[in-house]
């Protein structure tokens, strides 16, 4: 009895010891539209990240991502770094992060789909991911 007791116990141990697993640096949901604004569009984007380097210090978790855009025109032509950012959060919980991108685009832009390539690095692990997101502009 003591043996099948003993090994009971082994066995939950091993599993509330097992390794924690570990969520992986993504960037998910990115979205993207431009308004007509008269002589020019204004562009707004999104996109969440999650799986991060957190930072802790007492109380607080410090996160530091660092991201820039590149814009794909309707002809393939692409224009690098059409907007960049740092976000550092602190706070005691931190899961996802959303990452907002905006600028303006003036009224000769042909009509047609365009595409956004977020590029984001994790300052704090040295870790990237992309993501990439379509919208039109159009009449």
């Amino acid at each position: 009895m003591n043996k099948s007791v003993f090994f009971i116990f082994i066995l939950l141990f091993s599993f509330s010891c097992g390794k924690k697993e570990e969520v992986k640096f993504e960037a998910f949901s990115p979205e993207a539209f431009a308004y007509d604004i008269g002589e020019a569009w204004e562009v707004n984007a999104t996109v969440n990240v999650r799986g991060f380097e957190k930072i802790k210090k007492d109380d607080e978790t410090f996160v530091s991502l660092s991201y820039n855009v590149d814009l794909i025109n309707s002809d393939g032509d692409s224009t690098k770094n059409i907007f960049s950012d740092l976000k550092e959060v602190s706070n005691r919980e931190i899961n996802d992060i959303q990452l907002e991108a905006q600028f303006e685009l003036d009224d000769t832009q042909t009509r047609g789909t365009y595409k956004i390539v977020f590029n984001i690095k994790d300052n704090n692990s040295s870790k990237t991911v992309s993501a990439q997101v379509e919208f039109e502009l159009e009449d």
